[in-house]
């Protein structure tokens, strides 16, 4: 809000949920069939991945591979400019544009580096690459930065979550230490032991072992039900 000025918009811009968005990429597309109601939702996945990954209209220009892709491209191009003419912005717009200022501007990267001593960011395994980007800017050189993230946890992928940021972490920060929570304060250990032995499978960044002082704790059962109504009843009667 600040620098909004600096970011192409005025005082008082709109936020754009996903509906808005939806709606302004139909009004773009002008064709109102189903077919065209699958479009929308393509353009608004693409669109949203293009812009956590901080490339911009000008970016993916070249990357068409397809005559849908192109027409996804020049439809990422007219939306952007009908944000701006509309003064609004969307959800992804909220980190996007403060890491294309901070990324180009250093009067503004030296302003906000100096209004911010220490940066605590939770669930780090879910950051995409627009909210890595924004992070690294922010924590400057002071190194000043804690993340909190469990890198077996990650679900988020399919919506640009990039767990591979914990990694890049000692790269660009190497003055982090490393402080692994595997004391458990929930589960007992027989819990945590299965839960140890399915993890295992995983492709790790960090090796960690789940334990409990809940003592070793009731044997584990395995219940097979036809379907998740199945499930939710049973779970519910019991």
């Amino acid at each position: 809000q600040r620098e909004v000025r600096q970011l192409g918009r005025k005082p008082g811009f709109s936020i754009f949920d996903d509906q808005d968005s939806k709606a302004l990429l139909k009004e773009l597309l002008i064709d109102h069939s189903d077919a065209a109601s699958t479009l929308v939702d393509l353009c608004q996945q693409q669109i949203s991945q293009w812009k956590n990954a901080c490339l911009s209209p000008d970016h993916v220009a070249g990357l068409a591979e397809s005559p849908q892709e192109a027409r996804i491209v020049e439809v990422f191009r007219r939306y952007q400019q009908a944000l701006t003419s509309y003064n609004a912005v969307d959800f992804d717009d909220l980190i996007g544009l403060p890491v294309q200022l901070l990324s180009t501007n250093p009067e503004a990267l030296n302003r906000w580096q100096s209004k911010i001593r220490y940066l605590l960011v939770d669930e780090y395994q879910d950051t995409n690459v627009s909210q890595y980007r924004l992070v690294q800017l922010l924590g400057g050189a002071r190194h000043g930065l804690a993340v909190v993230g469990e890198d077996d946890k990650s679900i988020y992928a399919w919506r640009g979550a990039n767990p591979e940021n914990l990694v890049q972490l000692e790269t660009d920060f190497p003055g982090l230490k490393v402080v692994k929570l595997e004391q458990n304060y929930r589960s007992t250990n027989r819990i945590l032991r299965a839960a140890n032995r399915l993890i295992a499978n995983n492709p790790h960044v960090y090796e960690k072992r789940l334990w409990s002082e809940k003592g070793l704790g009731e044997f584990i059962q395995v219940l097979q039900v036809p379907n998740d109504d199945a499930e939710t009843e049973r779970i519910a009667n019991q």
